[in-house]
């Protein structure tokens, strides 16, 4: 089964869909491979004026990382390999050369956030939560989420999300500076978001690759890849201490009674 499956539902937006929906759309490995292998695809379409991310189900956007499955990986070594891996992919979504745009059709939480905040906009479904969660299991951000998002919101709005570690609605995330629009629940949420989405952009794919490289060749002129790997370092360190360790253990004993 595919892990993303790559649709064109509108000619010249292509939507990724994050699929394990019986596991909250939670990434693993082989999920980033294929996330990878689209994003590379993707990018020399000459074509294309959008790009979208959502998850399969109802549910869930993203969970975040898999949990059962990297809480295998016990050291900072092993932790930074999946880390910086998944933050590679991340900075390729930042400055993925069109507009692009997270529809959160359900919770996003931990590294969902940061996929989201990868994108250049984020459409929600009313009354989903959203969080950046990282905090309570004792690290920071793993894949570079902080420090894109400290790109896109003022400093204040960014650090009530990272330092509450709080879990949302996405109400509430959108007078933080985070959600840019929220379609209502008597609407279809995917025929609403994408009639945003196609208002939101006009029928010149060169025109809108040439505004979105002003601000790639900014962020790119400051070095923002290497401040990620910074923050992904960072992160491992945290990782391989037994207080994380613990909190996992806290967390993944809470979820099973």
């Amino acid at each position: 089964m595919e892990k993303i499956v790559v649709t064109e539902p509108i000619d010249g937006i292509v939507e990724l869909k994050l699929n394990r929906s019986n596991k909250y759309n939670a990434i693993e490995f082989e999920m980033m491979d294929e996330l990878k292998k689209s994003l590379e695809e993707l990018k020399v379409r000459s074509d294309l004026k959008g790009l979208v991310i959502t998850g399969e189900g109802e549910k869930a956007f993203c969970s975040g990382g898999d949990i059962e499955i990297f809480h295998q990986l016990k050291t900072q070594e092993e932790s930074y390999q999946m880390l910086s891996k998944m933050g590679d992919i991340l900075y390729e979504l930042m400055v993925f050369p069109i507009p692009t745009f997270a529809l959160i059709n359900g919770l996003a939480l931990g590294g969902g956030c940061e996929i989201a905040t990868a994108c250049d906009f984020r459409v929600a479904k009313q009354g989903v939560s959203v969080g950046f969660i990282q905090g309570k299991l004792a690290i920071t951000t793993g894949w570079g989420g902080a420090t894109m998002l400290l790109e896109k919101l003022r400093y204040d709005q960014a650090m009530s999300l990272l330092c509450s570690g709080n879990k949302m609605l996405v109400e509430e995330a959108e007078s933080l500076g985070f959600i840019h629009k929220i379609i209502n629940n008597e609407n279809d949420f995917y025929t609403a978001a994408y009639k945003h989405i196609q208002a939101s952009l006009i029928d010149h794919p060169n025109v809108l690759r040439s505004y979105k490289a002003i601000k790639v060749n900014q962020w790119k002129q400051a070095e923002l890849h290497k401040r990620m790997v910074n923050e992904i370092h960072n992160c491992s360190v945290l990782w391989g201490l037994d207080e994380h360790h613990q909190a996992v253990e806290n967390f993944i004993n809470r979820k099973g009674n």
